[in-house]
């Protein structure tokens, strides 16, 4: 059994630190027998891993639906205005729900409802709260009024609802690609002539897959982020790609200086470097955008024609009184700092901002504080292909 765990290591306080990985950190296993059997169950598709702000199609959207414990009124938001929903089902993909009699919507209109008598699962804001220190790791809620719900595995999944549904409109406020083959030029040359390509990914516990379903051996079975994105190459050029995940939870770009000699044992043609998430408790932008930069030399000087993508991390949910969220885009602007010849930027927090401008934290989180769940991994997979596949 392999344990890897989100800790607060660094500036989260390593006084905290026990058993595993630390008091206030969150562990989390993975049985790689299972992990094997879940990635030969699910199945890759082009259109679960185009980027969900192009064409006309959301796959697979996950929401939290939340009930007023007053009155009983179920709802939640969807990104887009909904002209058609064409499949509604529980995030494992085992159990499907009818229009009309499960949920109901308005044509152009973001919102769900749920009618009395609904099959789908709806919770009040107090189903995800807990009493102060009643969880294995202490997460206070900004307000002081307890804790937020952790989800170590799958709890998150199990209480939300997917669909997958054709838009009334497209009123995505960001860049439609942000594909350029100048910006990493030999990757994107290796791809198009079917050469082999080597991927390393740096990071921590949301690269190393945390809350993705796969990494659980449960349906639907999908892999974390850095092996969609492999898949995804591999598949869209027709080019093996091989993998080497380097990702351990509870890590920061302070310990990802020290992990510069096992990138280059892998011989890579592109790195990917994501940290942020356990940095931002309090690291400030300048360090960090020093750290990477740190990993980005050492690496180049073993191997320059190596190449980079960044990736800015997602938000971790601001209740949460250990993170100083706006650090994010802070790291975000430090990373566009850098970037340049053989370096990309994944920017995945802009999308998460925007994410939160239109929903909920609960409605895409898989442990309720700062992991993805798997609508989110497959974000991931969609922002940082987009820096190395073309427009279809």
């Amino acid at each position: 059994m392999n344990i890897r765990g989100l800790w607060t290591g660094g500036f989260f306080g390593i006084a905290l630190a026990s058993a595993l990985v630390g008091l206030s950190g969150f562990a989390w296993s993975q049985d790689s027998d299972n992990k094997n059997a879940a990635e030969k169950r699910w199945a890759w598709s082009a259109e679960a891993l185009e980027p969900f702000w192009r064409g006309d199609v959301i796959q697979g959207e996950s929401v939290l639906f939340i009930r007023d414990p007053e009155t009983g009124a179920a709802s939640a938001k969807l990104l887009f205005p909904v002209q058609e929903i064409i499949v509604a089902s529980d995030s494992a993909g085992g159990k499907t729900f009818v229009a009309g009699q499960d949920f109901r919507f308005e044509p152009g209109s973001r919102e769900i409802i749920l009618p009395e008598g609904s099959s789908i699962p709806s919770f009040t804001p107090a189903d995800l709260r807990r009493p102060a220190k009643s969880q294995a790791y202490e997460l206070t809620h900004r307000d002081g009024n307890g804790e937020i719900f952790f989800g170590a595995r799958l709890e998150y999944a199990a209480m939300q609802t997917c669909f997958t549904y054709r838009t009334a409109a497209r009123d995505w406020p960001l860049p439609a690609t942000h594909f350029d083959a100048t910006r990493l030029p030999r990757t994107i040359a290796r791809l198009k002539a079917k050469q082999p390509v080597s991927l390393v990914v740096l990071g921590d516990s949301i690269s190393a897959g945390a809350n993705a379903s796969g990494e659980y051996g449960q349906p639907p079975y999908q892999p974390a982020y850095p092996e969609l994105a492999r898949l995804n190459l591999s598949k869209r050029y027709d080019v093996p790609v091989t993998l080497m995940n380097l990702s351990v939870g509870g890590r920061d770009t302070g310990w990802g200086t020290t992990q510069t000699d096992a990138v280059l044992e892998a011989k890579p043609d592109l790195v990917v470097i994501a940290f942020g998430m356990n940095d931002s408790a309090g690291r400030p932008a300048d360090d960090y955008q020093a750290k990477t930069k740190a990993m980005i030399d050492a690496i180049r000087a073993g191997r320059p024609e190596t190449e980079f993508v960044l990736v800015a991390t997602m938000l971790g949910n601001r209740d949460w009184i250990r993170l100083k969220s706006e650090l994010f885009p802070a790291y975000r602007d430090a990373l566009k700092a850098l970037a340049g010849p053989g370096i990309g930027v994944a920017d995945v927090t802009s999308v998460w901002e925007e994410f939160l401008n239109r929903k909920l934290d609960w409605d895409q989180t898989g442990n309720g504080v700062n992991h993805p769940n798997d609508f989110g991994h497959r974000v991931y997979a969609q922002v940082v292909c987009d820096l190395l596949i073309p427009p279809q």
